[in-house]
This record gives structure tokens, C-alpha cells and sequence, in this order.
């Protein structure tokens, strides 16, 4: 006799026991066997507030049986409540470690490039294109990426491109007019931004903690990169619209995230429950924002002091200086490998970044990139090859630093505030 053939009638969620000769049981279940003969219409087991299992059927020859069982694991929803913070915090860590390292890269790349930021910054940007565009085909070929996918309106990845390329502009033409340590300071407004669209685009709300946990960070991160400079140093004589323009291109690049995480989001329901392939986003919203740069290329260039006309022939330079055929180019020793290493650690940076955005939200991808910058100041004090000169570090930093992290710990461990409908 088999339990199954009891129970089939009322399917649920439970040990599945098979009796013939013998019952075999998970360790540490009872068995209690009583007998009855009054008969009884077989019916649906009952699932007591223990966890207790009964299932009668009785008739002349056959026993009552009641079935308990325990066990000791967790709940479905709790289960992969829990695995998915896990995998939260290693992608975090992963982010992390691939921030550092590609900030790290990037000062290394502009010493055999330091004639040459502008083209290192161009060739990125249409990089990106190539390269995601290639993958996204690959992942197509193998069925990964399906027609849904390719098929989202495109006008949300405009939006990103419009966004990113704007913010580019902006950002470069204030930082021709700021001095070096305000601008990361003032970058530190894309959190304040990133909160503030969460909860108008996606209707988000946040706790009192977990806002001041993101505050503790930015200003930790403030402290930490201001440790080095002093007062008069930051804004000497600086008129308001650049730094005013340095914020508004914060904003830019914290709504393209937020539009980034809105796509997630909606193309869960579009695509009725699948996953949006990480790639269609960073392909499709690369390919925008090169196209948007390509046609902004003129202002782009004059903001960094070369005229549109010239800008051929630097270009040409610049590639002459990257590869570094037969390493004779002066003052490009460490072409192509460190500038090669910076592009290959940005491309798995943002593939890193864009799946933390994925699987958790924009503002926890912006915490773990702000954890990386004062880690990467310290990285960085330290002798480097092509940078043996160290640096050293102030009481400030190691103060900012602490700073930063009892802001991430308290946005951690901060409950959430039910989310809103949309």
C-alpha cells in the first residue's frame, strides 16, 4: 500500500513517505500506529499548528495510521530571503574589489597616457560598444537572450544614453574649472540623488536609518578624499555655476541608474517572470550613449582644450601612443598592457555594477562603489609600479573611513519600509 495514493487527492508541500514493507523516514520522526475499527470515508490529511501529520483510513482490516513529521528546515520564503542576501553581499564584495582595482588601473593607464585623457575616455566609451554588442550576439547565438529581450522599448535605453552623455558634458566642462579635491566631494551628491528618483520613479520608501546610513557614508567618503587638502585649497574664487554644474551632472548619471533598475523591474512583468539578460541593458544603453558622445564630440573636445579641427590628428596620436608599436614613443612606456588592463577591469566593473543593480537596487550598487574610493586612496598611497612614489595619509582619512563604514553597517542592518505599489 502506498501513503501517495491517500494523499493525492489534496496535493501539498511535504515529506513524501512511500510504505510497503517498510516505512523509511527522515532521522528523528515518530510513528504512532492505533487501531480502529469503526469505519471511516478516507479523507485529505490534516496539517496540524505542530507540524503533525494524520491520515485515517479505516476499515475492518486496515489500521488508523498517524503519520508525524519534523522537520528542521527553513521555511521557502525565509530560505531564499537568505540566499539572496548571501549572494547580495558577494556581489557587493566582487563590486567592490573590481572598483578598486579599476580606479587603481586608471591612474596607472594615464602614465604612459597622460598626454592623452581625452582619446583613453573616447576609447572606452566606444569600447564598451564592441565589446557588449559582441557578447550580447554570443549570448543571442546560444539562446540566452531571446527575441522578449531584444524587443523592450527602446526609448528607456535613449533615456540612459541622453542621460550619461549629458552628464559627461557637464561633468567635464566643471571640472575644467574646479579644483581636483571638490570634485569628488561634490560627486558624492549621486547618492542624495539616487535616493531622492528611487522614491519618485519607483516609489520606494526608505527608513530614517537607512537615510542616515547613506548620509554617514557620503560624508565619510567627504572627509576621507578632503583629508589630504586644506581649506583654502577647495573653492578659491570659483564661481557658483560650475560647481552648481558638477551636482546637475550627479544627477544625470544617478537617473540613468534609477532608469537602469526601472527596466529590471518592469521587464520582469513584460517578460512573465524571466530575468533581463544583464547584457541587453549594458549593450543597448552603451550603444545610446556613444551615439549621443559621437554627436556632442565638438563641445567634448573644446571642453578639454582641443580644438574641434586638431582633433583628428590628436586621435591619431593617441592611438600611436596606446599601441606603442615598437615601444619607441616617448613618454608611453607601459602601452598597450596598462591601458588594455584598465579597459578589460572597466568592462568586468560595469558588468559587476549593473548585476548588483540587478539583484538588489541602485543606491546599494552606489554604497559599494563609495566604499571603494577611500580603499582605493589607500591603495594607492602605496608604491605602485610606474608609481613608486608613495603617499602619506592623514588622521582625517582613517576618520572618514570609519565614518564611511558605521554608515554602511547602519543602512545594513536598517528594516526596510514596505515598498510601494505601482
Amino acid at each position: 500500500m502506498s501513503l501517495n495514493v491517500l494523499i493525492s487527492r489534496c496535493p501539498i508541500h511535504l515529506h513524501n513517505y512511500n510504505v510497503s514493507r517498510s516505512m523509511s523516514v527522515p532521522a528523528n520522526p515518530s510513528l504512532r500506529f492505533s487501531q480502529s475499527q469503526t469505519p471511516l470515508a478516507v479523507r485529505c490529511p490534516k496539517l496540524s499548528r505542530d507540524g503533525d501529520i494524520r491520515i485515517h483510513r479505516n476499515s475492518q482490516n486496515t489500521a488508523n495510521f498517524t503519520v508525524r513529521a519534523s522537520s528542521e528546515t527553513s521555511p521557502p520564503h525565509l530560505a531564499s530571503s537568505s540566499n539572496n542576501s548571501k549572494l547580495v553581499f558577494v556581489s557587493s564584495a566582487i563590486t567592490v574589489a573590481l572598483a578598486v582595482a579599476n580606479r587603481v588601473l586608471y591612474k596607472l593607464a594615464l602614465v604612459p597616457m597622460k598626454q592623452y585623457p581625452f582619446f583613453l575616455a573616447q576609447f572606452t566609451t566606444f569600447g564598451y560598444v564592441m565589446i557588449y554588442f559582441s557578447i550580447l550576439f554570443m549570448r543571442y547565438r546560444a539562446g540566452i537572450v531571446t527575441r522578449e529581450m531584444i524587443g523592450l522599448p527602446k526609448s528607456r535605453f535613449v533615456a540612459i544614453g541622453i542621460l550619461e552623455a549629458l552628464g559627461v558634458a557637464t561633468g567635464m566642462s566643471s571640472a575644467a574649472m574646479l579644483p581636483g579635491p571638490a570634485i569628488p566631494i561634490l560627486n558624492q551628491t549621486f547618492l542624495v540623488w539616487q535616493l531622492a528618483f528611487s522614491a519618485i520613479l519607483l516609489g520606494r520608501r526608505y527608513s530614517f536609518n537607512q537615510i542616515t546610513g547613506c548620509m554617514l557614508v557620503a560624508f565619510g567618503v567627504v572627509v576621507a578624499v578632503a583629508s589630504g587638502s586644506s581649506a583654502d585649497q577647495m573653492l578659491p574664487g570659483v564661481e557658483f555655476i560650475w560647481p552648481a554644474l558638477m551636482i546637475i551632472s550627479s544627477a544625470f548619471q544617478a537617473g540613468a541608474s534609477i532608469i537602469k533598475e526601472f527596466i529590471f523591474v518592469d521587464a520582469a512583468k513584460r517578460l512573465k517572470g524571466k530575468s533581463l539578460d544583464i547584457f541587453v541593458v549594458n549593450s543597448f544603453g552603451s550603444g545610446f550613449q556613444a551615439l549621443f558622445v559621437l554627436l556632442l564630440l565638438p563641445l567634448l573636445s573644446n571642453l578639454k582644450g582641443i580644438p574641434f579641427a586638431q582633433l583628428p590628428s590628436y586621435l591619431k596620436s593617441g592611438a600611436g601612443c596606446l599601441v606603442n608599436i615598437g615601444r619607441d614613443v616617448p613618454g608611453c612606456d607601459g602601452s598597450p598592457l596598462l591601458p588594455l588592463l584598465y579597459v578589460a577591469t572597466n568592462v568586468a566593473f560595469n558588468i559587476s555594477l549593473l548585476n548588483l543593480v540587478k539583484i538588489s537596487s541602485a543606491v546599494v550598487s552606489s554604497l559599494a562603489v563609495m566604499l571603494s574610493v577611500p580603499i582605493s586612496i589607500y591603495v594607492l598611497s602605496l608604491p605602485l609600479p610606474y608609481l613608486p612614489e608613495g603617499a602619506s595619509l592623514s588622521p582625517f582619512f582613517l576618520l572618514g573611513s570609519v565614518i564611511l563604514v558605521l554608515g554602511l553597517v547602519l543602512y545594513t542592518v536598517a528594516r526596510p519600509v514596505k515598498q510601494a505599489s505601482n
